[in-house]
């Protein structure tokens, strides 16, 4: 049952991780380290000063006893100047246990303010090596999303509906010819087309006959005129043509 529950939970949980979340984590957990390092280098830093500062104040103040001794010999007062010898002796003992202590903390600082660039260093490698692997993860999603569409197009089924949509179409192109063809070979267009044609053949004799009255053509015999042939009444037609432009002028008058 262990063996089970960690199976699955487990097998949950990698499902789970996203790896660019995680390294983005760990990202901002490696700066957020840096102020708090800092803070500590900064307080390493303040001891070696105050140390430093106190090393100053004994020496000055050695010095002052120093003085202080010479002064008291000169008025005679060898017990005033055996006791500033005596504060002297102590302060010089303190002086010494202060340098040690600056000492080591000047070592502290080397090593703290060292440890924090070696730190920052390391957290430059480790963040350019995440963007770089968060980059990766990308591209491997996005090569996956490519992968997944390629495998989820099927060309025969996009192929099966180009087929049908060409088959309609061709039906509908054969239908639309069928009807044009049923209306141009109706009656009412034969009628049409007879009528055109006796118009044209009457244009033509009429055309003919305007060449004979001008002397362009000889006259017809009238034994090559077959019985029943249409005959063109050419002097009425002519004079309605000679008409026409005194019909004009008459309307322009």
């Amino acid at each position: 049952m262990k063996r089970l529950f960690r199976s699955i939970f487990g097998g949950i949980i990698e499902k789970a991780e996203d790896p660019e979340l995680i390294l983005q984590q760990v990202i901002r957990d490696m700066r957020d380290k840096v102020p708090e390092m800092n803070n500590n280098v900064a307080q390493v830093m303040a001891n070696e000063k105050l140390l430093a500062r106190s090393v100053e104040q004994q020496s000055s103040k050695i010095n002052e006893l120093d003085a202080k001794v010479k002064a008291a010999i000169k008025m005679g007062r060898d017990d005033i100047a055996t006791a500033y010898i005596g504060e002297i002796q102590s302060t010089q003992k303190a002086l010494e246990a202060t340098r040690l202590q600056l000492q080591n903390a000047k070592q502290a600082s080397e090593k703290a303010v060292k440890f924090r660039d070696n730190y920052l260093l390391q957290m430059k490698r480790k963040s350019d090596e995440a963007m770089q692997l968060i980059a990766a993860s990308k591209q491997a999603r996005m090569q996956e999303q490519l992968a997944q569409t390629m495998t989820s197009f099927q060309v025969g089924d996009d192929s099966a509906t180009f087929d049908d949509m060409r088959e309609k179409i061709s039906r509908r192109v054969a239908s639309a010819e069928a009807k044009a063809e049923l209306a141009t070979s109706g009656l009412d267009t034969k009628m049409q087309e007879i009528e055109t044609e006796v118009a044209s053949i009457e244009a033509s004799d009429m055309l003919l006959a305007y060449k004979r009255q001008m002397g362009m053509l000889p006259e017809a015999a009238p034994a090559a005129l077959g019985e029943g042939a249409p005959v063109v009444n050419t002097e009425k037609t002519l004079g309605a043509a000679d008409n026409r432009p005194n019909d004009r002028a008459k309307t322009l008058e």
